[in-house]
C-alpha cells in the first residue's frame, strides 16, 4: 500500500481528520449505502466480476441459477385460484361437519358460533393440454399453465400472519433467522459484482398491511446477505444520485482517500470489519451505474411492455416489479421477492378477490412468456405463493338476497396452493390433492421445510449440508425437517 499523505486529500475545508469524514460523508452520497450493500471482505471486486459462495457449493449440478418469488402476502384463498371443489359448491350452506370442529382446527375462529361451506363464487374449467383445473379469474396463468408445476397440498405449522409469513421466508416463525434469499446468497455468492445478490420490491397498493423488513433479513448470516429493497420512486435506493457539481472523477478520488483512512485505521486496530467497509463503498460507487440501467424499463420495446399490461408503466405496480425481476434476472442477480400484498380476505371476498387477481394475472403470465422467450426460464426458478390458506366455511353472511353481502374466509395453515415454473420443474404438473371440502390433504402432503428442500435442491444445494454454525449449533433452512418432493422434479 503506498503511503497516506495528506497532500492527495480533494479541497474539502477544514484540513483535520474528523471533519474531513464529515464532509466526504456528506459530498458522497453513495456512502449511505454502507450498510446495505457489500462485496466480500479484503479486496473489491472488479466491475462485473463474479462474487464466489462458500468452497462446495453448489453440491450438485444446479437445474435453476436464480430464483424470482412472487409473495402474495395476506393468504391467498385456493378455492377461488387453483384448488377446485365441486363438492364444496354443492353442499353451500351447510354446516361443517362436526368431525372437523372436534379437532380444534378452526384456526382463529373460535368465537365464530356458526360455520357454513361455502364454494367458489368464481368458475373453474381445464386449463391447456396438462388439463390443470384453473380458475375463471386467472386467464393470464392459464395461457401458461403448462409451464407451472402447481402443488396445492402445502401446509405450514403457523395460524397469524406475522409468524406464517416469517415460517414461509425463513423455515422459523420467530424473528432473527436468516430468509431465504440470504441463504442462497450466502450459499452460492452473486453473478453480478455490480448488483446486489439479493433484491426485494413490494407493490404499492395503499393498503393497510406492512411488511417488516424481518422478512427479508440476514438473520445471523453476514449482513452483506440482507435483502435490498427497491423503492418504488424515481430512485430505487436512497443517495443514488450526486450532488451538483460531483463527478464520477471526484468519486473514484475520494473513495481512493477514504480507503486509505480505512487501511490505517484497520493496521491500527486489526478489525476485519473495516475491510468489508471498504468494499461496501466500492458496491455502493459501482451501484450508481448499475441499479439505474437495470431498472430502466422505458428503455424495454413497445412489444414487452405490451406483454405486462398498462399498469408497467405505474412506479410501484406489479406488473413494472414484474418486468424489472425480469431485467434483474438476466443480469444475474440470484434472488429477487415481489410482495403483492392485501390478500387478507376476512369478507367481502368476491369483490376484492377479482381486483386483487386481476391486478397480478397478466404480470405473471407475461413474466413466465417473457423469460421464456429469451431462454431464460429453463435456469430460472420462479415461485408463486403465499403464507397459507383459506377455510373452506365463510365468515359473514353468504346469502345472496341480502343486501351487502360481505363474506370471507378464515386462515387456514393445513392447505394452502404455490406453483413453480422453470429451473428443473416438472411443467404442466399438478401435486397433491386435498379432501372434497378442501379441509384437509388427502395425499401427498408438502410441508414448508420440504418446499425449502426442494427449492435448494433446484438450487444445487443439498439442504442436510447446508449449515452456519451460531452459538454452538448448525443451523439451516429447513431446521431439523424436510425431504425434496422428488414428483415435481423434470
Amino acid at each position: 500500500m503506498k503511503p497516506f499523505s495528506w497532500e492527495r486529500l480533494p479541497d474539502v475545508g477544514p484540513r483535520n481528520r474528523r471533519d474531513f469524514l464529515r464532509g466526504i460523508s456528506g459530498m458522497l452520497g453513495a456512502t449511505a449505502l454502507t450498510e446495505l450493500f457489500a462485496t466480500r471482505p479484503g479486496k473489491a471486486a472488479e466491475v462485473g466480476e463474479r462474487i464466489p459462495g462458500l468452497p462446495g457449493l453448489p453440491h450438485f449440478a444446479p437445474q435453476a441459477k436464480r430464483v424470482i418469488f412472487l409473495f402474495m402476502s395476506g393468504g391467498v384463498s385456493q378455492f377461488e385460484t387453483f384448488d377446485h371443489k365441486p363438492v364444496l359448491n354443492q353442499r353451500q350452506g351447510e354446516e361443517l361437519p362436526g368431525s372437523y370442529r372436534q379437532r380444534g382446527l378452526l384456526g382463529m375462529s373460535n368465537t365464530q358460533a356458526s360455520f357454513p361451506l361455502v364454494g367458489s363464487f368464481a368458475g373453474f374449467k381445464q386449463r391447456g393440454a396438462s388439463g390443470q383445473w384453473v380458475s375463471d379469474l386467472l386467464p393470464g396463468i392459464s395461457s401458461v399453465i403448462d409451464d407451472l408445476c402447481v402443488i396445492r397440498t402445502v401446509h405450514t405449522d403457523a395460524v397469524n400472519h406475522d409468524p406464517a409469513m416469517s415460517f414461509m421466508q425463513s423455515g422459523a416463525q420467530l424473528p432473527g433467522r436468516p430468509s431465504f434469499g440470504s441463504w442462497l446468497s450466502y450459499g452460492l455468492g452473486s453473478e453480478n459484482a455490480d448488483l446486489p445478490a439479493f433484491i426485494v420490491m413490494i407493490s404499492r397498493r395503499g393498503v393497510d398491511q406492512p411488511l417488516s423488513s424481518r422478512l427479508w433479513d440476514n438473520g445471523f448470516l453476514p449482513s452483506r446477505h440482507q435483502g435490498t429493497q427497491f423503492r418504488s420512486s424515481r430512485d430505487p435506493v436512497l443517495f443514488l444520485g450526486r450532488p451538483g457539481g460531483i463527478d464520477r472523477d471526484v468519486d473514484r478520488s475520494s473513495l481512493d482517500t477514504l480507503g486509505d483512512l480505512h487501511r490505517l485505521e484497520m493496521a491500527r486496530r486489526g478489525e476485519p470489519d473495516l475491510s468489508s467497509r471498504i468494499s461496501q463503498y466500492e458496491m455502493a460507487f459501482r451501484m450508481q451505474m448499475s441499479v439505474p440501467e437495470a431498472t430502466a424499463v422505458d428503455s424495454e420495446p413497445a412489444s414487452v411492455k405490451a406483454l405486462y399490461g398498462p399498469e408497467v408503466d405505474k412506479p410501484g405496480s406489479f406488473a413494472r416489479n414484474c418486468l424489472i425481476a425480469r431485467r434483474l434476472a438476466e443480469r444475474g442477480v440470484r434472488f429477487v421477492q415481489l410482495y403483492h400484498p392485501g390478500w387478507d380476505h376476512h369478507g367481502n371476498l368476491p369483490t376484492e378477490m377479482g381486483s386483487l387477481t386481476r391486478e397480478i394475472d397478466g404480470p405473471c403470465s407475461a413474466l413466465i412468456a417473457d423469460l421464456k422467450n429469451r431462454d431464460l426460464l429453463k435456469d430460472t426458478l420462479v415461485i408463486w405463493g403465499t403464507e397459507f390458506g383459506r377455510t373452506c366455511y365463510s365468515q359473514g353472511s353468504i346469502l345472496k338476497e341480502e343486501k351487502g353481502v360481505n363474506y370471507g374466509r378464515e386462515h387456514h395453515k393445513n392447505c394452502c396452493v404455490f406453483w413453480l415454473a422453470g429451473g428443473g420443474v416438472k411443467p404442466g404438473y399438478s401435486h397433491g390433492q386435498t379432501c372434497d371440502l378442501g379441509f384437509d390433504i388427502a395425499n401427498d402432503p408438502v410441508h414448508v421445510n420440504d418446499l425449502h428442500a426442494t427449492l435448494l435442491h433446484l438450487m444445487g444445494i443439498d439442504h442436510r449440508r447446508f449449515t452456519y454454525p451460531f452459538k454452538g449449533r448448525n443451523f439451516r433452512l429447513t431446521d431439523v425437517g424436510g425431504e425434496v418432493v422428488k414428483p415435481i422434479l423434470a
